[in-house]
């Protein structure tokens, strides 16, 4: 067993640690200099996720499909690096890197659900950029507000379960050969990799996990994106391909922020054997930059949005320059 394992709890045949101790960043000598990088994003990532959030749900223009889908997407990145950083926070800079076992459980199933969601959000936006472009006359009728707002609903239950299921069926691992988690949080995988007892049960659902959640999603919106160009090739002027092809820029790049970062960590760990630190940085940023881009991405090229924050800022500065004048 490892050194740094505080103690073990035995019931009935299962073997459970009291702590698991998060490994992190280790023999770094500027991992606080890291650690600060991600504060800064945390910051950024909750303002700028928050005022996307605020903006939506105040502002009556923007309560349509498309904008419910953001909302949504919004939300799953608020409450991504809200399980994310502030945790690891707190363990790398108040030095304890023991977290409980039931603690390492919730933080992992909440970490889940939010990426699961954030996953599944991008394939509804697809969806909806689909059918805009290609079946215009129908737009309304297949995607409105109410239909969102049910498939919204249905992932967000569907995924909560499905993250449950694979989150309680941790709970019939025994972890007798090591409590050391070779990541900067809970990480389902690595936690996984420290069972003792036949885990098959678990492999099977993070398989299914994957191939419903990073496969899939990946799958449906390059038939998306096909179906897209397909129809654009259709329009004789170049000027209304462009104009359509620019609603699509900022889900694009949504899309490739949050996924390329994962398929490409994971061709990497398929051909070569990534080192745990490289694991850890590479894994924290495809976590933490996403949540930071993604309001930024939609503010500069959203102009409904941009207009509805010149707004608000004109209608805070000119109060006060007013008053500062006088």
């Amino acid at each position: 067993m490892s050194s740094s394992n505080p103690s073990f709890v035995q019931n009935m045949s299962i073997v459970r640690p009291e702590y698991f101790f998060i490994s992190g960043l280790s023999g770094t000598p500027y991992s606080m200099y890291y650690y600060i990088f991600l504060c800064f994003t945390y910051v950024i990532a909750v303002i700028g996720n928050s005022v996307v959030l605020l903006i939506i749900a105040l502002e009556q223009s923007l309560h349509s499909p498309k904008y419910i889908g953001v909302f949504n997407l919004a939300l799953a990145d608020l409450g991504e690096t809200n399980a994310v950083i502030p945790n690891m926070m707190k363990i790398f800079f108040s030095d304890s890197q023991y977290v409980s076992y039931n603690a390492c459980l919730a933080n992992m199933f909440f970490v889940n659900i939010f990426i699961t969601v954030q996953s599944a959000s991008l394939v509804v936006l697809a969806f909806d950029r689909f059918i805009a472009i290609c079946l215009p006359l129908r737009y309304h009728a297949i995607v409105n507000n109410t239909v969102m707002s049910i498939v919204f609903v249905v992932i967000w239950m569907f995924n909560s379960s499905v993250v449950a299921l694979s989150t309680s069926l941790m709970t019939r691992l025994s972890f007798c050969k090591s409590n050391v988690v070779q990541s900067y949080y809970c990480d389902y995988g690595p936690v996984l990799r420290l069972a003792c007892n036949d885990n098959s049960i678990n492999m099977f659902i993070t398989n299914l996990i994957a191939a419903l959640f990073l496969i899939a999603p990946v799958f449906i919106i390059v038939l998306s994106y096909l179906g897209i160009f397909f129809a654009l090739s259709k329009i004789t002027t170049w000027e209304a391909r462009l104009k359509a092809l620019k609603t699509c820029v900022c889900h694009l790049l949504l899309v490739g922020i949050f996924f390329l970062p994962v398929i490409c960590m994971f061709i990497a760990s398929s051909i070569i054997s990534l080192t745990p630190n490289v694991r850890v940085i590479s894994g924290s940023l495809s976590f933490s930059l996403p949540p930071m881009l993604n309001p930024i991405i939609y503010v500069l090229n959203t102009a409904e949005i941009r207009v509805l924050i010149r707004k608000l800022l004109k209608n805070r500065i000119v109060p006060i320059r007013k008053k500062f004048l006088k």
